[in-house]
């Protein structure tokens, strides 16, 4: 899906995606390489830099990202990937109060996995901890 997906915000393009878990789909797939038309998440590249045969489509499109952020290295926003579903939402959306709960559990969940350049820069402040008043 890296092949598609922008940032909401400033509609940058790629997005870094880290991945906290993955499943593996147990099954042969045959697709054209190269699957995807642009960018490769794979390899983190575009596919105008890349050889045909440094491509492997058919093992990629077996990989599920069920646990993960995607970070926008252009205004430093993140998303997190919940059970296999980018949550993407504009930055007036994230406040709500379910969008909100449910970043929460993810946050309270791969805290320690987050590293420190996504958290030091969320303009938003979501991943800074909260200090005590």
């Amino acid at each position: 899906m890296l092949n598609l997906l922008a940032c909401p915000m400033c509609k940058s393009f790629p997005l870094r995606l880290l991945v906290f878990e993955e499943g593996v789909i147990d099954k042969k797939f045959s697709v054209k390489t190269p699957f995807c038309d642009l960018y490769c998440g794979l390899r983190g590249s575009y596919l105008k830099d890349l050889k045909v045969e440094e491509l492997n489509c058919s093992e990629c499109v077996k990989h599920d990202v069920l646990w993960g952020i995607l970070h926008c290295s252009h205004c430093g926003r993140w998303y997190p990937v919940i059970d296999g579903i980018p949550f993407m939402y504009p930055d007036d959306l994230r406040a709500k109060p379910r969008i909100k709960s449910k970043e929460e559990q993810f946050i309270s969940k791969y805290a320690d996995r987050i590293p420190a350049e996504i958290t030091e820069k969320d303009p938003l402040k979501i991943l800074r901890p909260k200090t005590e008043t």
